[in-house]
């Protein structure tokens, strides 16, 4: 794909250029979700929240917050198109066909509309949310992360010359080349895309996208992006999300119901997709103490996604539970996705799939790609891996402004559920740093949880 950025980011009038161009244009796993609220929570309300993790970037003091509620409201008189539903009806997902039930999509066609939003500004940042039932809740959340992100990098671009803005893409174009030059012929490796929340913008996502595609062959499974993989022909990749959990705990009665949840949320799951799908995210409250607490059928699952643990812990730590369950970690699945970038890919990709012959520990695998054509590596796998590649992949253009300061930098932007039927939700994380809630609702969830395997580590993204 030819796209001439530079000429097209001078020359264009942005205010009539939509961010979100079809509401397939989101995460895989949302609709997922949705389709599972849609049959069993669909009445409950709940409330999602924008928190910018980023305190040293103020988004109200770069985007116009007339320019935001344009795109918002653009998002607000979308509606699934005919051949769309058709799509999601007739292809085949993980392998099967009909994920999707009729009934489903007749009311994604018949009844679905984004819910209104609350939108301010305060002290230079945008105080944004969204009220509502939870089947049309939902799917705010990429679209406004994703429009909130390709603001901010327009805000930037606009004060570039069109001499600048070609150094600005070349340099990008440049660094993605060399990232995917060192994944080029790697054996095994499995990586997808995971970057719509916090893309440079869609057609930089759809650049990128075309580009691993063409040029890593099988090694290249996917796309998260649900409009990416219709419009071009790829497997669409996701499970689940913390909201869940996070959900079904705030609407518990009591301690113990909160501390189920995030079991039941799972046996819902895989009676819902009969045994499709079954990759977990464990670390709402903490890994540790999910694993620790886990029923035994939780081991009969696919895998699980490693989110806000380092993930050489996260997955030792899951490797030796699936040993200690009586399971054959060879034959599960692990899937690497916060804040990864090319060498801690190719690091994790050495160090889970293939056995270490002198005992190196794994810290030298940390960005070590050269493990990859070691003698001191042997390929035999200890679990299947893959890497969701998310924030530095999609927008990735650190030091490629020639002029520096226009804020290009990928910023930790995030939009989280914070109530459910009026009770506030919290989400723990295996990291403190990321944890979410109002303070006194933190801290009973501590307890309720305990902080084991619990580390606080600045976000990456």
């Amino acid at each position: 794909m030819i796209v001439n950025f530079a000429e097209r980011a001078h020359n264009h009038n942005w205010q009539l250029d939509p961010i979100v161009r079809s509401l397939l244009d989101t995460d895989f796993y949302k609709l997922l979700m949705l389709q599972f609220i849609w049959k069993h929570f669909r009445d409950v309300h709940v409330t999602f929240s924008l928190v910018n993790r980023t305190s040293t970037v103020l988004l109200g003091e770069r985007i116009s917050i007339a320019e935001l509620r344009m795109q918002l409201d653009h998002v607000r008189g979308l509606a699934f198109h005919k051949s769309e539903l058709i799509w999601l009806a007739g292809n085949t997902f993980y392998g099967k066909r009909g994920i999707f039930e009729s009934e489903f999509l007749a009311w994604l066609e018949r009844d679905f509309q984004l819910p209104e939003y609350e939108l301010s500004l305060e002290d230079g940042e945008f105080c944004l949310s969204f009220s509502g039932p939870w089947s049309q809740t939902t799917l705010w959340e990429v679209y406004a992360l994703s429009i909130l992100s390709e603001l901010k990098t327009r805000a930037g671009l606009r004060e570039m010359s069109e001499f600048s803005l070609d150094i600005l893409y070349a340099r990008a174009k440049a660094c993605l080349w060399g990232k995917i030059e060192k994944l080029r012929g790697v054996p095994g490796l499995r990586v997808s895309d995971f970057g719509t929340r916090r893309r440079h913008s869609f057609l930089w996502q759809e650049y990128v996208v075309k580009a691993m595609r063409d040029t890593l062959g099988s090694n290249f499974v996917g796309s998260s992006n649900t409009y990416m993989a219709y419009k071009h022909d790829l497997e669409a990749i996701g499970t689940n999300a913390h909201e869940l959990p996070m959900a079904l705990a705030a609407v518990a009665e009591d301690d113990d119901g909160v501390k189920a949840a995030q079991y039941r949320v799972l046996e819902l799951w895989q009676n819902t997709y009969q045994r499709e799908l079954l990759v977990m995210l464990p670390d709402t409250y903490g890994t540790t103490q999910f694993l620790a607490g886990a029923p035994e059928w939780v081991a009969n699952w696919t895998g699980q996604r490693m989110d806000s643990k380092d993930p050489y812990v996260a997955g030792d730590e899951y490797i030796e539970w699936l040993k200690g369950s009586g399971r054959d970690p060879e034959k599960k699945l692990i899937i690497a996705s916060d804040g990864l970038d090319v060498d801690r890919i190719l690091g994790l990709h050495a160090y889970f799939s293939g056995e270490i012959l002198d005992g190196s520990p794994p810290e030298e695998f940390r960005g070590a790609a050269d493990f990859l054509n070691s003698k001191r590596w042997l390929r035999k796998p200890r679990i299947r891996f893959s890497a969701g590649w998310g924030t530095l992949l999609t927008n990735d253009f650190r030091n490629c402004d020639p002029a520096g300061g226009r804020g290009f930098d990928p910023i930790s932007l995030v939009c989280k559920l914070t109530e459910a039927n009026g009770r506030p939700a919290v989400k723990l994380s295996d990291n403190y740093a990321k944890a979410m809630g109002e303070p006194e609702e933190v801290e009973r969830y501590r307890h309720i949880f305990g902080t084991a395997g619990m580390t606080n580590v600045p976000p990456i993204v």
